[in-house]
Formats: structure tokens, sequence, C-alpha cells
């Protein structure tokens, strides 16, 4: 093979002129030997995974722990105020979001710090992200309380009184809460077995199902669950706690059944909040570029509408929902309840993958921006066991939340000594500063949820764009986000992954298929529906597969490949049979002979005359006679004048090249039906190639008994060019005799009555592919 290369002057381009041979699959390997794989035998693979030296287990702890690969490379002249000023401004923020997302696990408020504080200890250590602060986050929250409602409502805790001469059913508050504290605390106890397996096993990559526009829809719809959950608590109105299939909407009609009883204080004390908070917060954006730190609104509304709760004593006087009670320092680690595990291991499996994702996803995107990489299956790791540690301390899940990570890294910080420094801001609210904060309305803390759920809710403008660019995805969005709506997050979610997996099955089921033209001078072949220029060669049918070829998608192609050449192959050759039947007859009459300068002779009749295609007559005597002779070994050229009443669809293409550039498998059905299509093409004189196709499918294609005494490898080219140059050279040295006169005269010398060929029932080869599964087999 020669190459070169030229500049054109003036055109800005560079030219590349290359000849070669052409190449077919066996010509390019008696050119190219392929290299021996040498495949390592099972005991030498144990051997090398099992052997243990210093050096690999020294790798192996670094990669268990990676604080041992960070921290001693850490710059603390440097770094260190950067993640001071970061951890505090973080810990304030995760102190206030680790009481306010408490409510939406339905726990008691003080156990959102304990849940702002353990999982980050172990996180430190095991964790690859250097920059997402771990704890609480609202979505995964408002999962786990969907959780704990369902396994303990107040329904199941009844309090009889009857201090007013009439009995009253009232709720065991004390026990409900430790039940409800039990069972959050297991569920992230299983939650963190079923992580860090995942992590074990390496199976990180089960994360790849959750895609972008399932998330975003997912998310969407939690925030509005979210929003839902936390108007009840801004009005303090009564309503029950639905959970399950619309629960969203039982809810929302509560509400609204319960308006006239909205609680003033409460309702004023949350405007007042979420409206500064969200001024606030555009503010921090807005000029993020000057502020060194963001505004810690939360924290200054928290510490006013304290204040001000307990100045004007709201709960006495207008019956306003406090927080009441946050315990101060820990609680003794708890024994998980086992037997809960039955009941909550699909919950545990959605909150789990869910917190996992978000995580990573957060994660990326700052590990891209500065520049490091994070290690999926380490981060299952990381979590799981993170989460193991908080569930033994009463915890609910962790993962991370967007805007406490946002504030960490935009404040500055380098590593997880931010976060650890976020850690002990935490530990300071629980030790000594968490009572302060007991007359603080809930109505508050609602609304603080609130206002950090603006990012979810613009969300919404991903539609349009989704829209535009691939409706597939746009109608998982949408799909994902209704079906959380009104079935809940959990089988939304699994509604939703189902569905997306559907669209896949769909867009794989019924891809396109194109036909191909060349690009005039160039070896380069392009769809003739979308270039004007491009041009197809003459006789000849480029078709294009965009997907892989299984049983499910087969007839597509099938149907493809008829729209493109123009004709059925099999209705061809049916028709073909039946008109040699029918010149048969004529000759046999004496009304049609071939002259020896090569003239048909039909005296007396019009050419232009046709004879419908089903002649009861012929087909009555067709079934009363059988033909048994030999068959005259001779190919027709169907597209030369026919006889009088011989009506036969004209096949104007003489070749077709499959372009499987783009096919990535095949199944055994596919193998098998190619075949039968190339002998259906065959029958009818159009030759068949395949061109531009990957090692695997070939051998795919070897293994599946693809080839045999009439099908040679030598039909398989590296290029469609290739095949196309092989195809122009085939026609333009082949001889031009009329076949069609060739037969007629050999019909006229024959002494006996010919054969022709129909298509027999039972040839596997030609039955329907599924059915030829056990043939293939045996």
């Amino acid at each position: 093979m020669a190459t070169s290369r030229r500049n054109i002057p003036g055109s800005g381009y560079n030219q590349y002129l290359v000849a070669r041979s052409i190449y077919s699959e066996p010509t390019f390997q008696e050119e190219n030997e392929k290299k021996e794989i040498i495949r390592k035998p099972l005991k030498d693979k144990l051997r090398n995974n099992l052997s243990c030296t210093s050096r690999k287990a020294y790798r192996v702890v670094k990669s268990i722990l990676p604080v041992l690969d960070w921290l001693p490379q850490y710059r603390w002249k440097e770094w260190f105020v950067n993640d001071l000023i970061s951890g505090v401004s973080t810990g304030l923020v995760g102190t206030l979001q680790g009481l306010a997302f408490a409510l939406l696990a339905a726990v008691p408020v003080g156990y959102g710090l304990y849940s702002s504080f353990f999982p980050i200890l172990t996180y430190f250590v095991l964790g690859t992200s250097k920059h997402i602060s771990v704890g609480p986050f609202p979505v995964v929250a408002l999962m786990v309380g969907s959780v704990v409602l369902s396994m303990a409502p107040d329904e199941k805790f009844p309090l009889l009184s009857n201090s007013t001469g009439l009995n009253k059913t009232l709720v065991d508050t004390v026990a409900r809460d430790a039940a409800r504290v039990m069972i959050a605390g297991t569920l992230s106890f299983l939650i963190g077995i079923i992580q860090l397996l995942l992590g074990v096993f390496q199976i990180g990559f089960i994360v790849r199902y959750l895609a972008d526009p399932l998330v975003g829809g997912f998310t969407t719809a939690a925030a509005f669950q979210v929003f839902v959950s936390q108007v009840k608590l801004v009005l303090n109105v009564p309503t029950k706690n639905y959970n399950g299939v619309l629960s969203i909407i039982y809810t929302i009609i509560d509400i609204f059944k319960n308006i006239a009883k909205t609680n003033i204080a409460d309702l004023i004390a949350g405007l007042l909040t979420f409206i500064v908070c969200v001024v606030v917060k555009e503010i921090n954006d807005r000029y993020k570029h000057i502020l060194r730190v963001p505004i810690p609104i939360e924290v200054i509304v928290t510490i006013v509408a304290t204040g001000i709760s307990y100045g004007a004593n709201l709960e006495l006087k207008y019956n306003a929902g406090i927080v009441k009670s946050i315990p101060s320092g820990f609680i003794p680690p708890m024994t998980p309840d086992v037997s809960m595990f039955s009941d909550m291991i699909g919950s545990a499996f959605s909150i789990g993958i869910v917190a996992y994702a978000v995580a990573v996803s957060v994660g990326k995107v700052y590990a891209t921006k500065h520049n490091y990489a994070i290690n999926g299956n380490q981060e299952f790791i990381a979590f799981g066991i993170s989460n193991l540690f908080a569930g033994a301390f009463s915890c609910f899940c962790a993962t991370t939340a967007l805007s406490r990570t946002a504030v960490q890294e935009s404040t500055g910080g380098r590593t997880q000594i931010a976060g650890l420094i976020s850690a002990l801001i935490v530990l300071i609210a629980i030790v000594a500063l968490g009572r302060l904060l007991e007359p603080l309305q809930k109505s508050v803390l609602a609304a603080i949820v609130i206002a950090n759920l603006k990012g979810m809710f613009w969300q919404l403008g991903d539609i349009p764009r989704l829209w535009r660019q691939n409706k597939w995805d746009s109608v998982i969005w949408v799909f994902t986000c209704i079906a959380a709506i009104i079935l809940g997050l959990d089988l939304g979610l699994l509604a939703g992954l189902i569905f997306g997996l559907l669209t896949v099955v769909l867009r794989v089921q019924f891809p396109s298929c194109g036909s191909l033209g060349n690009v005039p001078g160039t070896d380069l072949y392009k769809d003739v529906k979308k270039y004007k220029s491009v041009v197809e060669p003459e006789g000849v049918k480029i078709v294009r597969f965009t997907s892989g070829i299984f049983y499910g998608n087969i007839e597509g192609l099938r149907n493809g490949i008829q729209s493109i050449v123009g004709f059925d192959a099999v209705k061809v050759f049916n028709k073909r049979t039946k008109a040699l039947r029918k010149i048969h007859k004529l000759i046999k009459k004496g009304q049609l002979k071939a002259t020896k300068n090569g003239i048909i002779s039909d005296p007396g009749t019009d050419n232009e005359a046709f004879e419908p295609d089903d002649d009861p007559e012929d087909q009555e005597e067709e079934d009363n006679q059988v033909v048994q002779t030999k068959e005259v070994e001779i190919q027709v050229d169907w597209n030369s004048e026919l006889p009088v009443k011989v009506s036969v669809p004209k096949v104007s293409i003489h070749s077709i090249v499959f372009d499987f550039a783009q096919i990535t498998f095949l199944d055994v059905v596919a193998v098998r039906t190619l075949k039968v299509i190339f002998k259906e093409f065959k029958r009818i004189d159009v030759d068949v190639y395949i061109a531009a196709y990957d090692d695997q499918v070939l051998a795919k294609m070897e293994t599946c008994l693809f080839f045999d005494d009439v099908i040679k490898p030598d039909i398989f080219f590296l290029t469609v060019h290739d095949a196309v140059l092989y195809i122009e050279d085939k026609i333009k040295y082949s001889d031009g005799h009329d076949p069609l006169l060739e037969k007629i005269s050999l019909m006229q010398e024959s002494k006996e009555p010919l054969e022709f060929t129909d298509i027999d029932p039972n040839d596997p080869e030609f039955d329907d592919p599924e059915q030829s599964l056990r043939t293939l087999a045996s």
C-alpha cells in the first residue's frame, strides 16, 4: 500500500492519496497474519491475583483507605486556612439543614444533628471526593420518612385520656418517636450493608442506568413532594400521614380541607424566612466573585427567629409549633432490629442507590472542575461503612446536599479536612448549643428547606432543552417525574428506571435503515436522503442498519431492505417461476420461438398487453400436473424484453452491500435470518456483500454456521468502497449475452418437459428464523 499527502493550494485542506489492493476478508487475511492470543491458564491467573507482595499490599491498603494517600501530601501552610473557613461555613449550614431535614425523615430534629456529624467521620477516612459535604439530603430524607411513616404511623401509638370527662385518643409521642428513631437507624444500617456489598463486588456500574434525565425528573418530583410536606408545617395545619400511591394527592386535599385552621404566627414566620433566604441566596450567587464567604443566611435567620419566638413566647400566646426538645450530648449506640430487614429491603435498595447516585454525580462535577478523579466502587464502600456506622448511632441515611457542597467548595475548601471541621461545628451544636434552639418554630425550618429546593425546581427548564436535543430523554424526564409524584418516590423511581430501559429496547428494536451513496471522487459513503451530491453506484444498493441485530428487530431489517431495494425477493422469485412455466407453455403451443439472430418471434400479438398474475386455468393445470425433470442450469435476464402474457417485476439492481460499520452485535436468530436473506436474493440473481464489519461480528457469524457451500467468506470486504470497486470490476468484465434468449432456445431444443424450482416450504433454509433455532442448534 502506498500513501501520500499533499496540500492543495488555496483549498485550506490536506489531501490524502492511498493506493492499495481491494481487500476482501480472505485477501486481507493472506497479507496480514493475526496475532496468536495465548490465554493464561486459570492456575496462573489465580497465582497472580492471590499473590501478595509488600508493594501490592500497600497499594491495596491505600485504595481501601484513601486518607493514607492524600493526607501525607497535605500542604498545611497553603490549604489549612481555606479549609478552616470552608469548614466553619459548611458546619453552620449543615447544623441548620440537619435540623430541617430531620422533619422530612419523620424523626425528632435532634437526630438530624447526629446525621450531620457521624457519617463525616468515616467518609473522611474512606472517601475519594475532596469537596462533597456528607450528611442529610432532602430527597433521601423524604424517602426515609416515607418508610418511617409507613412502619410507625400515629395510629399504632394510641394514648387514652379522659381528663375532660370524655375518652379521647391521643398519640403516645414518646413511644412513637422512639420507634421511628429505631426504624430510621435500622434502615440506615441496612442501606450501609447494601452499599458496602455493591462496592465490594465492584457493582458501581449500576448507577449508569440512572441516566441524567431520569435523575432530573425524579429529583424534581421529590422536590415537589418535599415542598408539599413542608407547606403543611409552614401553615401548621392538621393532616394525616399518608404513604404510598397517591399519598401526595391525599396530603394536598387534607391541607386544603384544613386551611382555615392555619396558624398565622407560623405562616408569617415561614413566609418571611422563605423570602429572606431566597433573596440573600440570589445575592450570594450573583456576587460570589466579590463575597469571600457567602452570607450564612440560614444561620442568621435561625438565630433571629429563635430569639423572637423565645422573647414573644409564641408557643403559649399563638400556639405556634416549635422544636421543643433537642437532646444535649450523645445517646449510646443501638443495636439495629434485624427483624425489620424483610419489611424495608426494597426501599433500602432504592434509597441506597439514589443516595449513592446523588453523591457520585455531585462529586464528579467538582472532581472534573479541580482535576482529580473519584473511584465509584470506593465511594460505594465509603458510604456503605458511613451508613453502617451512622445507623448504629440512630442516624438516618447520609449522602450529600448540593447547597452544602456548593458552600464548601465556593468558600475555598481544598480537601476532606474542611468536612472534618464542619463536623466539629456540628459537634459544638450537639454538645452545647442544641438546647438554645428549642424555641425555634418548625415553620422556620420548613421554610429553610423550601428555599433550598430552588435548584431542583429550576430543572423544569430541562424539558424543552431535552425535547430539542433528544425527544426520548425528554419523555423519560416527564414520565419519571409524574410517576414519582403519583406512585411515591420508591415506586416512581422503579417505574422510571423500567421505562428508561424500555425506551432503549424500543430504540434498538426500531432503528433507522438507510441507503448510502458515494461522494464523487472519494471513498466516502453518505445517506442519499441527506446529501444532494452523493451518487448511488449503478445497479448497487448500499444498506446501512444503525443497530445491533437481534430477534427483536430482525423484521425491521427485512422491511428496511425491502423499502430500499423496492421489491420483495420472495415474491419476485415466485413470479419468475410462474413466468418460466408460461414461457414453456407458449413454446409447446408453437406461439413463441427464438430466431437465429436472437429475436423473440411472437407473430400476431402485442407485447404491451400483459396477463394478470393469477391465471385460474394455469393454476389448476399446475395443481394437477407434477413436472419432474432436470432443471436447465442457466441464468435469465429478467430485465430484458419479455414475451407476451408474461408479467414479472423488474429488478433494477444486481448487487446489495450491507454496511456493518454500526453493527455491534448479532444473535443466533439474526445470523440465521441474514443467511436466509442472502439466499433469497441469490435466487433472483442479486449478489449480497457485507462490508465494514467488526472482527467479533465475523467471528459470531462463523460460530453460528453462516458460511456453507454457497456463502463464502469472500463476500466480506473491509470497507464499503472495496465492495463497490469489486462489484464494478466484476460487472465490467462479465459477458453481454442475453440469457433469456438462451433459455428459450434450450427450451425449444429440449425433448423433455422442464422442471421449475419452487420454494420448498419444508426447506429449513427458508423457515421463519424463530422456528429454525432448533435446526441450527442441532
